[in-house]
């Protein structure tokens, strides 16, 4: 019998998708160090133009005491946060794929 500690639930649910990646061929190659410091330069900086957004969100709603702007203030903070996100999720991407 070996000593090995048992494996957490996080450590089973990896190799399961690891072996799902094997069976369909998906190969993962770990990043660089250039690529981690490219996606934590894009990481911060997503993550400052994100305060700066819901900073100057706080800031406009506050001001606001019509219910419609008020609505339509927070409908347009949403989708340019998920722009922002999705922008900053594509970045990564492209350069975890190279």
């Amino acid at each position: 019998m070996t000593e090995e500690a048992p494996k957490s639930a996080y450590e089973l649910a990896m190799e399961r998708l690891r072996k799902q990646d094997a069976e369909q061929g998906i190969e993962r190659t770990p990043l660089t160090e250039a690529q981690k410091a490219a996606i934590a330069e894009i990481r911060n900086f997503y993550h400052a133009k994100l305060a700066e957004l819901e900073l100057l969100h706080h800031g406009t709603r506050a001001t606001t005491a019509d219910p419609a702007e008020f609505a339509s203030l927070e409908q347009d903070y949403r989708r340019d946060r998920e722009r922002l996100m999705g922008e900053r999720d594509r970045k990564i991407e492209k350069i975890r794929s190279h």
